[in-house]
């Protein structure tokens, strides 16, 4: 045996154990309190990761040798240690490339990690970049710099004693390595608290805030428009003092907490109203209405999307929604961003007349129709804030004109592209330079004595209207992950890239193992056109005993994407492929996506594939999941195989599989309609682009859709069906599955009444089923589209479907309302939906091919990626639907410009869908898009008929116009000279001309 060498054990001293140890006391899940002890071996073998350092060990050095050595008040080399407060709030400074030679100390790091995931997964991307410098020094295992919690110590103290022990350690140790021809580096302790600078100071460390530190460095002029106000220093305390309070205190989270377990108080998501900013609701499990919050005050300073807790008023209290629309830029185009608080502007009067209106209509609805009112409250704490990087314009009203040229810092107000948000305060340097831009900005805070949020400048997306900008704004408004996939994702793609192919057939090569050989089955593919990431292909044929056998074939997506490596990782957190008019944003490669994965005809590929034996009136005799290898005999569109299965010349096996596939899916299709399915609507159109260079859009027209679609559907929605069951016999805790919650019927009840007052209808809700046959009989002879606008208004009364773990909810919870189908699940579509890939995942497991990953044993893991799931899916489809609009947009214009010089908008039909006191909103089905016309001059409003009584411009009597009435309308493209918000605005022209209106 090799001489192994001499082998020393260390010891450690007892007087150590009360630094490296830890003991405190946890009580189980059945109520026993046991201790537990936690040990932390201290070592002295950590480096200091600078170049500089020659005497520590550790790993390779990041931190250059010099360090920092341009800055103007820190003249010395060193290297920059931030406290937690600072990656928190300045995220978007640091990102800057201006930002290198960065020390992250451990206990930094693990703070950041426990306050915001999004924000740690940031830095771990800053530190993962070779080119930015930034170091992790894990101090809590350094003997030199671990830091035990003292005696009625709080843990913030501690961990603020613990970053100055690290950076008061950094510059001895690195004076130790002996370089006479140059001096150390120093360190430069970063943090707003002016307590912790005091105490460093004192300490003889270098020290300072983070806006004092930016303004002497290089580029400071367009660094400090980066730098988040985090509001904690003494001059804005002092300020606030002086300031009026426009908003009430949030309550304690203690009491906030107390009272939503007892009642009291109520948690819910808050929505702004898109209509009337004015006005905004929080749904919550107590109320079947949402609850009402009528003016600011009462919406205290809540932003769309936060998760708030809510005071209902007494009952005697309960107001109505308004039926104005007001629109915060027309009532607040004067108010003053450079104004001090405590100044009232012009705004301010116009904001006061505005909500005491909006107050006085909402009681005079509310005694008007006693059905209308609902629970009303007001916000009194927020739980999670949903706050983002927005797209916005700089408000050109906001600039003086002696401003709008100035290059001082000056504050202004940015708009956000989404009416939901309200103006945010920043303040830039770049103010002229930015008026005909697209930016990002960020809000810091919101303090009750700010009548807006205040927030900072991120960066220039582009000029206003170029299609660059307006694509990437998109992507960043609706959080889409769009950055490019990195190295280490890359790396776990197969190593022969393109030349990959199924190997020769032998059960002993993996790729083969416990698969069925189904190259010579007459298989196909029908998708939309241009379609290249090809999930799915079908088959079916005849069997001896006159049933049918049929089988979806999925692509193995799981074959190729593996737990817990970097892809696996990139598309959990993607969560689904984003489809833009112009191109596709993807969850996988495109290796995977668009080659590998994808079924294309006549090449061999990987699948998952569920076979059914089915009598010819598609009852199920049984079903069958295998992994399989296929060779696609052909792809079609929907088109292609409408024309092949309606060709009476056509007998051929492919053909006679798209018919057999088209008879059962009619079959299906029949009695998923008699259980109680719904035939929903949605606006759909196919936007026409000049050419796959320039994307110009060119015309718009309606989506058709053809029997083969319905053909395609029937067996996807089988497949999904079928396998859910089996993932939730299997895994009766974990299984990922997919359910749509049934309606609240209050949810219906103005449709309902719309319906009955306006055409005679009833809308019977008492389920799926009986919806289904009511929508079937809403019928207008004199107008074909009636009956699809009418599914499109009850799909808004819908509940959204959503991802979840079977353990989660009650099993009499798990149906899906839309679909009449007891369980469901995803697994269709891997290539574009992780929830597929889970779904894979644990049908491969459920037939005992391969075992299950950990983690989907996990019940609190399978909840954790599911909310990301939904998140993601939900955010795919808002940017799915902007970026239609937007080309819409474009189309409407290239209309415009091709009839020439003098035409100015499309004319086009349109119906009208909800009736205001100034105004009304239609919806164009041609175009797919809804707009708002409104009118300043007064109208007569009757909000029990639904309708508006117009007058006629030439005083010739008048016209009543009510919801579901036909209108001409004028669409235009302009462009908002003060927010630069380009939008679409109609003009009503017959049956009356509101022009001058």
């Amino acid at each position: 045996m090799a001489d192994q060498g001499e082998i020393t054990i260390l010891k450690r001293p007892r007087a150590e154990a009360a630094v490296s140890g830890r003991k405190f006391l946890k009580k189980t899940a059945r109520g026993k309190v046991i201790k537990v002890i936690r040990e932390r071996y201290l070592r002295d073998d950590i480096g200091s990761g600078s170049l500089f350092d020659t005497v520590s060990a550790g790993p390779a050095p990041v931190l250059s040798a010099k360090g920092i050595t341009s800055h103007q008040a820190f003249s010395f080399g060193h290297y920059l240690i931030p406290d937690t407060n600072v990656f928190l709030a300045q995220m978007d400074l640091l990102e800057n490339p201006a930002f290198k030679d960065v020390v992250v100390l451990q206990t930094v790091l693990d703070e950041v990690r426990h306050r915001s995931l999004p924000l740690f997964s940031r830095l771990k991307a800053l530190v993962a970049d070779e080119d930015r410098r930034f170091y992790v020094f894990y101090n809590e295992f350094r003997r030199d710099t671990c830091t035990l919690r003292k005696e009625g110590e709080s843990p913030n103290d501690r961990n603020d004693r613990a970053i100055r022990q690290a950076a008061a350690w950094y510059p001895p140790h690195l004076s130790l390595s002996q370089r006479p021809s140059s001096p150390a580096p120093s360190v430069v302790l970063l943090t707003d608290d002016a307590d912790n600078r005091r105490k460093a100071k004192a300490q003889g460390i270098a020290a300072a805030g983070v806006r004092e530190y930016v303004e002497r460095m290089d580029a400071a002029e367009q660094l400090v428009d980066l730098v988040a106000s985090p509001g904690d220093d003494e001059v804005s305390r002092e300020k606030k003092e002086k300031r009026a309070v426009y908003y009430p205190e949030y309550l304690p989270t203690a009491t906030l907490m107390a009272g939503v377990k007892a009642g009291e108080l109520h948690q819910g998501h808050f929505n702004a109203n898109p209509y009337n900013y004015l006005e905004g609701t929080a749904r919550v499990s107590a109320f079947a209405k949402p609850i009402l919050l009528i003016g600011r005050e009462s919406m205290n300073r809540a932003i769309d999307g936060d998760v708030v807790v809510v005071e209902v008023l007494p009952e005697a209290e309960w107001k109505a929604p308004a039926d104005e629309v007001i629109d915060a830029d027309a009532a607040l185009r004067n108010d003053d961003a450079e104004a001090d608080e405590e100044e009232r502007g012009e705004g301010d009067e116009a904001e006061r007349r505005a909500a005491e209106r909006e107050k006085r209509e909402a009681e005079e609805v509310a005694r008007r129709n006693e059905k209308e009112r609902q629970p009303t409250g007001r916000v009194v704490g927020v739980i999670k804030r949903n706050w983002r990087a927005y797209v916005a314009h700089l408000d050109r009203t906001s600039l003086t004109a002696t401003t709008s040229t100035s290059l001082s810092q000056q504050t202004v107000f940015a708009t956000p592209l989404s009416r939901s948000i309200p103006k945010i305060r920043i303040r830039t340097r770049q103010a002229s330079s930015l008026l005909s831009q697209k930016i990002l900005v960020a809000i810091d805070r919101w303090e009750p004595t700010s009548r807006y949020p205040e927030g900072h400048f991120v960066r220039a997306l582009g000029q206003v209207e170029s299609k660059e900008a307006e694509q990437e704004s998109l992507l960043l408004e609706y959080d889409v992950p769009y950055r490019p996939f990195s190295k280490a994702i890359l790396g776990c793609l197969p190593k022969e890239g393109d030349e990959w192919k199924v190997p020769p057939k032998d059960y002993a090569n993996p790729a083969w193992r416990d698969r069925e050989d189904l190259r010579e089955e007459v298989i196909c593919s029908i998708d939309p056109p241009g379609c290249q990431d090809i999930d799915d292909a079908l088959h079916a044929k005849l069997l001896p005993n006159g049933n049918i056998e049929a089988g979806v074939h999925i692509a193995d997506v799981s074959y190729f994407v593996h737990p817990d490596n970097p892809m696996d990782a990139e598309a959990a957190s993607r969560g689904t492929t984003v489809y833009l008019v112009d191109k596709r944003i993807d969850m996988l490669p495109s290796l995977l996506g668009t080659n590998l994965c994808s079924l294309r005809p006549f090449v061999e590929r990987l699948a998952f594939s569920a076979i059914w034996e089915m009598t010819p009136d598609s009852d199920i005799v049984n079903v069958r999941f295998t992994k399989s290898v296929i060779a696609s005999k052909a792809a079609f569109t929907y088109e292609e195989a409408q024309v092949r299965k309606d060709d009476p010349s056509l007998s051929d096996p492919i053909t006679q599989s798209i018919r057999l596939l088209n008879t059962l899916a009619l079959k299906l299709k029949a009695k998923r309609m008699a259980a109680g399915a719904l035939n929903l609507a949605s606006p759909e159109v196919k936007i026409h682009l000049d050419s796959a260079e320039s994307a110009e859009p060119i015309d718009v027209e309606q989506k058709e859709l053809r029997e083969t679609n319905s053909l395609v559907e029937e067996f996807m929605l089988l497949a999904n069906c079928s396998v859910a069951q089996k993932i939730y016999d299997t895994f009766p805790q974990t299984a990922v599955l997919r359910r749509h919650m049934p309606p609240p019927k209050t949810n219906f009840e103005t449709l309902q009444d719309i319906l009955t007052k306006r055409k005679g209808l009833a809308l019977d809700v008492s389920s799926s089923g009986a919806l289904a046959a009511s929508l079937d009989k809403c019928i207008d002879a004199q107008e074909p589209a009636f009956n699809t606008l009418v599914r499109i208004m009850a799909t808004r009364c819908m509940l959204s479907a959503e991802y979840f773990c079977s353990g989660s909810v009650s099993k009499e919870a798990f149906g899906h309302y839309g679909l009449a189908s007891p369980i469901y699940t995803h697994f269709t579509s891997p290539i574009r939906r992780y929830a597929d890939v889970l779904a894979h995942r644990q049908l491969a497991a459920a037939i005992s091919y391969a075992p299950l990953h950990a983690s989907l044993h996990n019940k609190q893991f399978v909840e954790r990626i599911m909310d990301n799931i939904n998140k993601r899916h939900r955010l795919a489809q808002m940017a799915g639907r902007a970026s239609v609009e937007f080309y819409v947009a474009l189309a409407i214009r290239a209309r415009n410009e091709k009839a020439g010089e003098n035409a100015q908008s499309v004319r086009e039909k349109a119906y009208v869908i909800r009736t205001f006191r100034n105004g009304i909103a239609v919806f164009v089905s041609s175009l797919g898009i809804e707009g708002l016309i409104t009118f300043k001059r007064s109208i007569e409003f009757d909000p029990e008929a639904y309708e508006v009584t117009i007058p006629r411009p030439d005083g010739q009597g008048e016209v009543k116009i009510g919801i579901f009435d036909s209108v001409t309308v004028d669409i235009l493209v302009e462009k908002d000279r003060s927010t630069q918000r380009g939008r679409v605005k109609m003009v009503l022209r017959e049956p009356v001309d509101s022009s001058d209106l």
